[in-house]
């Protein structure tokens, strides 16, 4: 019977995750971008400089510019985008008109771009973790990739995103106006990518040595962690080297590198972020 459950609750674990980034996403946009005429690419960006003009409501003119757009990517792309995109796009556009009517938090631009970037971002981020997204410029772009092959949807993203901040600078009469959205977005992006991957917490270690099997000795008894030797081949010599593939927390990078130097000072190391690590010595596995 628990199994048979356990479904249901990731979709309703789904559902109120994505609601609950939606609320986020309102968040930042009723206190810091509407108030101070940014518009940070996307139809909510448009439907914000449209506000400025009409009095329109935000959120009800980005349900109008999205959902035609639903309809005509349901005929060319077929049911690629689901229940959980059309759920996300209704309670965003419903949470900045009825439901996060909240002032604004400042009149200073920077401050308002700034902080509504980290909010849209994490809001948008918490909306893709729990596995939807809130429609919009990603259609069109999805449209417009259908057509023009060449040009792939994240190109399409960034052209619609730009030409929607250039048009608030347009509109605005003020190139600032254009400059604190882009700002927005990009801090925005940024976040998404922190929501999404977490902060790095721990380090890969590629080390290209031959003495391979002395610095794995080295990794287990003086950093307490486990190493793994894979089997490489150098593309110009064609010669055969062992690769130890480690990792460790950020704290131990300084002794990683003091231990690889006195066995091997010359080998050839990378060292890279990692941001999720499952299993012994680091994050339990979870279902």
């Amino acid at each position: 019977m628990t199994e048979r459950l356990k479904p249901i609750k990731t979709e309703i674990k789904s559902y109120l995750g994505i609601t609950l980034g939606t609320m986020i996403m309102a968040f930042g946009f009723n206190s810091f971008s509407v108030p101070n005429k940014i518009a940070p690419g996307g139809f909510s960006g448009l439907a914000t400089v449209l506000y400025h003009l009409t009095g329109y409501p935000v959120g009800l003119m980005t349900l109008i510019f999205t959902i035609p757009l639903f309809y005509i990517a349901f005929k060319l792309l077929g049911g690629r985008f689901g229940i959980k995109t059309f759920f996300g796009t209704i309670l965003f556009s419903l949470n900045i008109d009825l439901f996060m009517r909240t002032p604004p938090f400042t009149h200073d631009v920077f401050l308002a771009s700034v902080f509504g970037g980290v909010i849209l971002g994490a809001g948008i981020g918490v909306v893709f973790k729990f596995g939807g997204t809130t429609g919009g410029t990603d259609l069109l772009a999805s449209i417009l990739h259908k057509f023009f092959k060449g040009i792939s949807i994240g190109t399409w993203l960034m052209i619609i995103d730009s030409m929607v901040v250039v048009f608030a600078g347009i509109v605005f009469k003020d190139i600032e106006i254009s400059m604190y959205s882009t700002l927005t977005l990009f801090l925005s992006m940024k976040v998404i990518d922190l929501v999404q991957e977490g902060i790095s917490y721990a380090k890969a270690f590629y080390i290209i040595s031959e003495k391979s099997e002395e610095i794995s000795r080295g990794i287990m008894t003086e950093l307490d962690r486990g190493a793994t030797i894979l089997n490489g081949k150098g593309a110009y010599t064609g010669s055969e080297r062992s690769v130890v593939y480690c990792i460790v927390h950020r704290a131990q990078v300084s002794q990683m590198k003091d231990l690889v130097k006195e066995i091997d000072p010359h080998a050839f190391v990378i060292l890279g972020d990692v941001y999720e690590v499952l299993g012994e010595g680091f994050k339990k596995i979870t279902s």
